[in-house]
């Protein structure tokens, strides 16, 4: 049976009994953050994390900080009831479902944007692509992913692994939570389950929720044109970036950057010197299409 919990020593308390009592004498601990709004590609995070620990833990937080627009944080889907049922039937032991003021003490929901005196900073690395087109994410997702991490590891004992689980659409958040957990000793191992895409190929997310018929087919064109970036790279020939930037933006969508980049530092690569491709690569692409922001990426090369 699934339990939520609504605070920190709740949460804390439970863990540490289920770590007591747990069968392994070196147990581990799954978790995975969410915003909520589950779907199959959380599904897939929750079944990885169930499949290789011995307690799975999630938590479904709407995390104010990472959002740069008022408006998509408003109306982000907040559905806990159905998210449980999902949780449930992916065998998760124990959901932390905190309230803002349990996470940011003294913020109420509905005020003015949360303002914590102390935050994490991720630094140039994350003012890059997705950092530079939406000031601040990054740092909202530090500092949330660490605050979870300490919550979570805290009742833990010594001899009781973490791991944390994340999916690979969101590349630089990846990225970014890996360096963050090595910088500051965070005590988790960084998981990471591939993409998730639809029968059409779109990428999976709960903000799929509010496109339009219209705005689906459009936002098709995201996926499609990363395939065929990887289908250039693989047969050796050269990436054209511009001729699918513009089959995205005949689609209807407004296309912020296509581009491709460094697997380990996200660091755009220079075409003209690396065509063809050599060494494996990474596509980052993100555009708005409807009353949404997407984003997708795609490891590309002459052996992917």
């Amino acid at each position: 049976m699934t339990q939520i919990l609504r605070t920190i020593p709740e949460l804390q308390d439970a863990l540490a009994a289920a770590v007591e009592h747990a069968e392994a004498s070196t147990p581990t601990v799954g978790f995975v953050p969410t915003m909520g709004a589950l779907h199959s590609g959380h599904g897939e995070l929750l079944r990885a994390a169930r499949e290789s620990a011995d307690i799975a833990v999630a938590s479904v937080f709407v995390n104010p900080l990472q959002f740069d627009d008022a408006s998509d944080y408003l109306h982000y889907p907040r559905q806990l009831e159905a998210d449980a049922v999902l949780l449930e039937e992916h065998g998760v032991d124990l959901v932390f479902a905190p309230s803002l003021d349990e996470m940011y003490p003294g913020e109420v929901e509905g005020s003015d944007a949360p303002d914590p005196q102390v935050r994490v900073s991720v630094g140039d690395m994350g003012r890059m692509w997705e950092g530079a087109s939406r000031a601040g994410h990054f740092d909202g997702v530090a500092t949330a992913v660490a605050k979870l991490l300490s919550i979570v590891a805290a009742p833990l004992g010594r001899r009781t692994v973490l791991q944390a689980w994340f999916g690979e659409k969101d590349a630089e958040q990846l990225a970014i939570i890996r360096r963050l957990a090595a910088d500051l000793n965070l005590p988790a191992e960084i998981r990471a389950v591939p993409i998730v895409r639809d029968e059409n190929g779109l990428a999976l997310s709960s903000r799929n929720q509010r496109l339009t018929p219209e705005h689906y087919q459009s936002a098709l064109s995201l996926s499609g044109a990363l395939r065929a970036l990887a289908e250039d790279a693989r047969r050796g020939r050269p990436l054209n970036i511009p001729l699918q930037s513009a089959h995205v933006r005949s689609a209807g969508a407004d296309l912020d950057y296509l581009v491709v980049v460094d697997p380990a530092t996200l660091k755009e690569l220079d075409l003209s010197e690396v065509a063809p491709l050599r060494h494996e690569a990474l596509t980052l692409i993100a555009a708005r299409v409807g009353p949404v922001r997407l984003i997708d990426t795609m490891r590309i090369g002459p052996t992917v």
